[in-house]
């Protein structure tokens, strides 16, 4: 769903958006964790005339067949380019530990093997430690919590990757005001829910701590925003709003589309759902960038 025509056309815009701010006609577009390059080829599909746009797709698995001859496929993401970095559902994939309070407060890894049995292993220390103590203290025996600094690492690392322009990360997240007492971790098998056996049947994640993240990444003078896809969406002009009834009878295949992107619409901002996605838009300062 997040790599549909109406969302890469939401995408377009903010990289519009983004080239305006930087003064220029010629920007990147840098999708982190492309997939098979659905979204860098939807945005080039989007794109206005007269804007010029690099797109790279950064994904691990090879180039797929048939894909936009204009995306660069690429392993890691380009250094010192202007423009938008996109990372859509990609932290959630960088693995983290979980940690959990023992009987006496004390923060320990927690260990599993592969038919799901865990065991508490050796306390939290160092930096994973001083990371839990400042965005996910643990207090009470049993709570739990995934230890985000490798997704600060990596978002940082990213976000580093732009001279100028704008970083985005979208991901199911929460704050540190209201980080889940047990954590977030589970499993997907065939689009269901099911415990997160590491056994390989299964793809295991938890959410973002997107507020740490922030920070990580974080220049001086350069603002950063956590807001909700829902809200993201209605600033890029995606409404799930229905079409008027008089479109039916001047234009039937016209209100069938507008319905139809109406439906798609609703389905991307609904609350409860993918509305509750968290955009983290980080903006990295560079010449000529005027942020409006």
């Amino acid at each position: 769903m997040h790599a549909s025509p109406l969302f890469a056309s939401a995408v377009a815009r903010l990289l519009e958006r983004t080239a305006r701010e930087l003064g220029t006609d010629e920007v990147a577009f840098v999708d982190m964790g492309a997939g098979r390059g659905e979204l860098a080829a939807g945005v080039l599909a989007a794109v206005p005339a007269g804007l010029r746009v690099r797109a790279y797709a950064v994904e691990r698995a090879a180039r797929p067949e048939g894909l936009d001859p204009r995306v660069e496929w690429t392993g890691l993401p380009p250094e010192g380019v202007r423009g938008l970095l996109f990372a859509n559902e990609w932290l959630d994939n960088v693995p983290v530990d979980v940690a959990q309070a023992d009987e006496a407060g004390t923060a320990r890894r927690v260990e599993v093997r592969e038919d799901g049995t865990e065991r508490l292993g050796a306390p939290v220390t160092g930096a994973d430690a001083a990371w839990l103590e400042r965005w996910w203290p643990l207090r009470e025996p049993g709570t739990r919590a995934e230890i985000g600094r490798p997704r600060d690492e990596a978002w940082a690392a990213a976000a580093g990757t732009l001279s100028a322009g704008l970083a985005v990360a979208v991901d199911y997240a929460h704050r540190a005001e209201s980080r889940p007492p047990y954590g977030t971790l589970t499993g997907f098998r065939e689009g269901r829910e099911v415990p997160p056996v590491p056994d390989g049947t299964c793809d295991i994640t938890a959410h973002v701590a997107l507020d740490a993240c922030a920070a990580a990444a974080a220049v001086p003078g350069a603002a950063a925003e956590l807001t909700s896809q829902r809200e993201a969406l209605h600033r890029l002009g995606v409404s799930g709003g229905r079409p008027p009834l008089a479109l039916a009878s001047r234009d039937p295949a016209g209100y069938v589309r507008a319905l139809a992107a109406a439906g798609e619409a609703a389905e991307l901002t609904a609350r409860g759902g993918l509305g509750d996605f968290t955009w983290l838009l980080q903006r990295v300062p560079g010449e000529g960038y005027c942020p409006a």
